[in-house]
C-alpha cells in the first residue's frame, strides 16, 4: 500500500533537514545490558550471549522492527569486562533501516565490602539508509484520476544517495550492591550529523538513569524425594527515565520473581509533560519470563495507551540470554555478586 511523504516524516522523524530521529527503545531494557550502559559488560561475571527482538506497531504498515545481538566476557584477572553488540532498526513504510555496531568496555571497581562501581565506555559505527521507491508524493497526484507513477516525485528525495555512515560514542556508570543499582549513561556524545540529505540533523545525546532494588521474600522449596531445593522469591521495583533532545519518558514497574519464574507489570509515560501537544501516556507492559543458572528468555507485550490502541498492535519483544565458563562451573567467587536487576 501507498504512502504519503508527510506520514513518513510526522510518524518517523528520519533525519531529513531538521527533523530529529530517536533511538530504538526496548520495554525490557533490564534485558538489554549493553544497549542501555556499556558499564553492563562483563556484569556477569562469565561469557555472555544475547538477543532482543522487538516489534512495535506490528497491525500498522508503519511498524518498527528492532534486533540487537550482543556479546561479552569477564576478565577476572584484569577487573575488566569487553564486549561488542550490534542492532538494527527497520520502519516499513520506506524501509528505513539504521545498523550500528560496537564495542564495550567497563571496568570493576570495589568500593567497599558491600558496593560496587563500574564505569564504562562505548564506540559504535553506524550505517543509515532509506528506500523512497513506495511512497507517493504530492506531485505524483492527478487531480482526477489520483495517483500516477508516471509523474515524477519529489526531485529533492528522488536519485538522492540516501544513505550516511557515522561513528559515535557513548559512556555511563553503575554503582550497585547484593540489593540495590543505580545506572546512568549517555550515549551519542558527539551528536553526529545523521541526515539523509545534505541537510544538518544531528542525532541528540540520548540520556538514560535507571535502577532498582530487590526485596527478598521468604524463600520457597520444592521438594524432590527426601530433599528440598530452596527457591527465591522476590520483589524487584525497577525504574529508567530516559530523554532525547525534546522526548523525555519514564519506564517504571516491578517484578515478581518465584524461580524460575518472572512476572512483571510496568507504565511507560510521562503524564506531567506532553509530546507535540499529545499526552505523554503511552503504554503497559506485561512481562513473562523463566530464569535459570545459565538461561533467561523473558516476552512483554506493550499495551498501548494513546489513541493509536486499538490500531497499533501494540509490540511484542523477547529477550534471550546465555551464560557459560569456559571448562568451569558457573560459580561466582564469594566476595563478588551478581547486579541485583531482573534477569529476563
Amino acid at each position: 500500500m501507498r504512502k504519503t511523504l508527510f506520514l513518513l516524516i510526522a510518524i518517523l522523524g528520519i533525519g531529513l533537514g531538521e527533523v530529529k530521529a530517536q533511538d530504538p527503545q526496548f520495554s525490557q531494557f533490564y534485558a538489554a545490558p549493553l544497549y542501555i550502559n556499556p558499564a553492563f559488560t562483563g556484569a556477569s561475571g562469565f561469557t555472555r550471549l544475547g538477543i532482543n527482538y522487538r516489534n512495535q506497531w506490528p497491525s500498522l504498515d508503519a511498524s518498527f522492527v528492532t534486533f540487537s545481538f550482543y556479546a561479552d566476557h569477564y576478565l577476572e584477572k584484569y577487573n575488566s569486562g569487553v564486549g561488542f553488540i550490534v542492532t538494527t532498526d527497520r520502519e516499513g513504510v520506506a524501509g528505513l533501516q539504521s545498523t550500528n555496531a560496537g564495542l564495550t568496555y567497563a571496568y570493576q571497581l570495589k568500593v567497599s565490602d558491600n558496593l560496587v562501581f563500574r564505569p564504562g565506555i562505548q564506540a559504535n559505527y553506524f550505517m543509515r539508509n532509506a528506500n523512497f521507491s513506495d511512497l507517493v508524493f504530492a506531485s505524483q497526484i492527478n487531480p482526477v484520476t489520483g495517483f500516477d507513477p508516471n509523474l515524477p516525485g519529489d526531485p529533492s528525495v528522488t536519485g538522492s544517495n540516501l544513505n550516511v555512515n557515522y561513528l559515535d560514542l557513548g559512556v555511563g556508570g553503575i554503582l550497585y550492591s547484593r540489593n540495590l543499582f543505580l545506572g546512568a549513561s549517555v550515549q551519542h556524545l558527539t551528536e553526529p550529523n545523521q541526515s539523509l540529505l545534505d541537510g544538518d540533523s544531528p542525532l541528540n545525546q540520548r540520556v538514560s538513569i535507571h535502577g532498582g532494588y530487590k526485596i527478598m521474600l521468604k524463600e520457597g522449596a520444592l521438594r524432590r524425594d527426601l530433599t528440598y531445593t530452596r527457591k527465591e522469591r522476590s520483589i524487584t521495583p525497577i525504574f529508567q527515565y530516559k530523554t532525547q533532545g525534546e522526548f523525555s519518558q519514564l519506564d517504571a514497574g516491578f517484578f515478581l520473581h518465584l524461580e524460575p519464574i518472572n512476572l512483571g507489570l510496568q507504565y511507560r509515560g510521562l503524564p506531567i509533560k506532553t509530546f507535540e501537544n499529545f499526552p505523554n501516556n503511552e503504554a503497559l507492559i506485561f512481562s513473562f519470563g523463566v530464569t535459570t543458572s545459565d538461561f533467561n528468555f523473558g516476552y512483554s507485550y506493550d499495551y498501548t495507551l494513546s489513541e493509536l490502541s486499538n490500531a497499533s498492535g501494540g509490540a511484542h519483544e523477547i529477550s534471550i540470554s546465555y551464560l557459560f565458563q569456559w571448562g568451569k562451573p558457573l560459580r561466582l567467587p564469594r566476595d563478588q555478586w551478581s547486579i541485583p536487576c531482573p534477569k529476563n
